[in-house]
């Protein structure tokens, strides 16, 4: 069937960048109600209830649209043009409520469900890493998923303050108490720096997750760890969440929670190249924090690797499968 529409983004050569309306990456704009023919929805989750020190990833999706309209059709390295593989639409903001924690996981778990309903691969924008929770209540709620996580931190801590389960260091805990996730199929890539006690890393490996510290990445190569993460997860459906903490802050400062010696924003790219092929049913970028970054390089790096992910994600929609194939 023939889409009703366009679904390119807007030409910088039809109008310069600078100018418009801005949407991810320049994509035409549609409510979920009216995008019964996107395969990929960019979406934004201005929502940072869970953070736990330095706030300010609420304003990451509006810089991060504003940054993309820098980028173009053809990803020069792999030769894919992702908005020509599979029909893309900016979603809007998920709705949040910035002064209730569990009223947001709702409303965000509420839309989500909504895309998912539609067959919608979703590309998110955080927000702090406690959105990735309800997301994936909403696209993993029919069976568990594996997951390739890059990042700095394990997200699989389990709690804050004495009782307090939900922030943004508890989200893959929670998912995986919850049957979202399986542990035996999630690889974490990057973690380093200072810890509380290493529980998280001992209840995350007890249960089955592969931990590749950033030494192990370093020691390795990229290509090395990214084949055995493709083999951990296999051929089964898999999310991808990447926290803009996993990349050196020298090259990505504007984070809540910076640990030096990540790996880098080349590095970066190549990692999230190795994932093409795999059965990926969404994706999502988080913690860029543009309180902490005034020249917004962070939100650069960040849209970057959200094309990226793109490019994969539409790869995959391309051929099939999980999602509105």
């Amino acid at each position: 069937m023939q889409p009703t529409r366009s679904y390119l983004p807007l030409s910088g050569m039809d109008l310069p960048r600078f100018a418009g309306i801005a949407t991810f990456m320049r994509l035409p704009h549609l409510p979920v109600e009216e995008a019964d023919e996107v395969q990929i929805g960019l979406i934004g989750v201005p929502w940072d209830g869970g953070t736990t020190n330095r706030p300010g990833p609420r304003h990451g999706p509006r810089q991060l649209r504003d940054a993309s309209t820098m980028v173009r059709l053809l990803n020069q390295a792999t030769g894919v043009r992702p908005f020509h593989l599979a029909r893309c639409a900016d979603l809007g903001d998920s709705p949040v409520n910035p002064a209730d924690v569990q009223d947001s996981l709702k409303r965000i778990t509420t839309f989500y469900e909504k895309v998912h309903a539609k067959g919608i691969r979703p590309m998110s924008a955080g927000g702090d890493h406690l959105v990735s929770l309800p997301i994936l209540r909403a696209i993993a709620k029919d069976r568990p998923v594996g997951m390739i996580h890059f990042d700095a931190h394990t997200d699989f801590y389990d709690r804050y303050f004495g009782g307090y389960t939900y922030t943004h260091g508890t989200p893959f805990r929670r998912a995986a108490e919850e049957g979202l996730l399986d542990p035996r199929r999630v690889v974490q890539i990057g973690i380093r720096g200072t810890a509380y006690d290493g529980e998280d890393v001992e209840w995350a490996r007890a249960h089955g997750v592969r931990i590749v510290m950033i030494e192990e990445l370093m020691d390795r190569g990229t290509d090395a760890v990214m084949d055995e993460a493709r083999s951990v997860v296999g051929e089964g459906p898999t999310y991808v969440s990447f926290d803009i903490d996993g990349i050196d802050p020298s090259q990505a400062p504007g984070t809540g929670t910076p640990e030096i010696g990540g790996f880098s924003t080349h590095q970066a790219q190549r990692m999230v190249r190795r994932l093409a092929g795999l059965d990926l049913v969404g994706a999502d970028l988080v913690e860029v924090s543009p309180p902490f970054d005034p020249s917004g390089q962070t939100a650069w790096v960040g849209v970057n690797i959200m094309f990226e992910l793109l490019c994969v994600l539409a790869d995959r929609a391309a051929r099939g499968g999980a999602g509105r194939g």
